[in-house]
């Protein structure tokens, strides 16, 4: 099973769900590196990753599991994506980028990463600011220029709803029921995109449920993981325009 964590974010946004599956089943973790496009970090995980493995992405990295999956549908033997979108940024979303590309650059990463990932996107609570503060001294310890290079990523990348409807693997799509940033309408669409796709709404999280709900989390995981392989149907699905 590979993690792929969210922008600015390492093993430790999973790592509950680390400590729990690798007792079952081999387990790694892959950073967001090689390249300021969604494709050119796909294709350098993609010479490190093994010949098949189960691929599980959470926000940034869900954008760049589509694109794995976009490359190399035979390696991928299931899909769970996390707090994800497959749309492509507008130009409007891309722009707001910018200030916060310019603040990394000149000794302000802190500000951009408390910037880019704000306390209202978590669900309310105690544990809050503590997984906040994970966050921080995740994006510091990565540093500004993999921010640069991962902002300069989610600006270009491409709509993948093609991709998604070419799925056909056991897919779980799963979102925390407060997500301002990828909202739960957003996840229903992306699990009707994809044939035979469960969806998995966790209360009491936001942003980062592997973090804010872990054991739900986990336990939806290992429901995903007995999901036996069949042939899915097709499913005519509207494509969605980011406005």
């Amino acid at each position: 099973m590979v993690f792929l964590p969210g922008m600015m974010c390492d093993a430790r946004i999973f790592t509950p769900q680390i400590l729990a599956l690798s007792k079952q089943t081999p387990v790694m973790a892959a950073a967001l590196f090689g390249g300021e496009t969604v494709e050119q970090i796909a294709s350098h995980l993609l010479e490190m990753l093994p010949a098949r493995f189960a691929l599980v992405g959470l926000s940034m990295g869900g954008i760049v599991a589509l694109e794995i999956l976009r490359r190399a549908p035979a390696r991928v033997s299931r899909l769970c994506l996390m707090a994800t979108t497959p749309l492509a940024e507008t130009p409007d979303q891309a722009a707001m980028r910018e200030p916060l590309i310019i603040s990394a650059r000149t000794g302000g990463l802190e500000t951009a990463l408390q910037q880019s990932l704000p306390p209202e996107v978590l669900a309310p609570g105690a544990q809050r600011l503590e997984i906040l503060g994970l966050v921080r001294d995740m994006g510091l310890d990565l540093g500004a220029e993999l921010f640069v290079a991962q902002s300069r990523a989610l600006q270009r990348r491409i709509d993948q709803q093609a991709t998604a409807r070419r799925c056909r693997v056991p897919t779980l799509i799963l979102c925390g029921e407060h997500d301002r940033l990828t909202p739960v309408k957003r996840h229903e669409f992306l699990a009707e995109l994809i044939p035979h796709a469960g969806l998995k709404i966790i209360s009491g999280a936001g942003h980062l449920p592997s973090l804010e709900q872990p054991e739900e989390v986990t336990q939806a995981l290992l429901g995903w993981l007995s999901v036996p392989h069949e042939r899915p149907r097709e499913r005519p699905v509207e494509p969605l325009v980011e406005s």
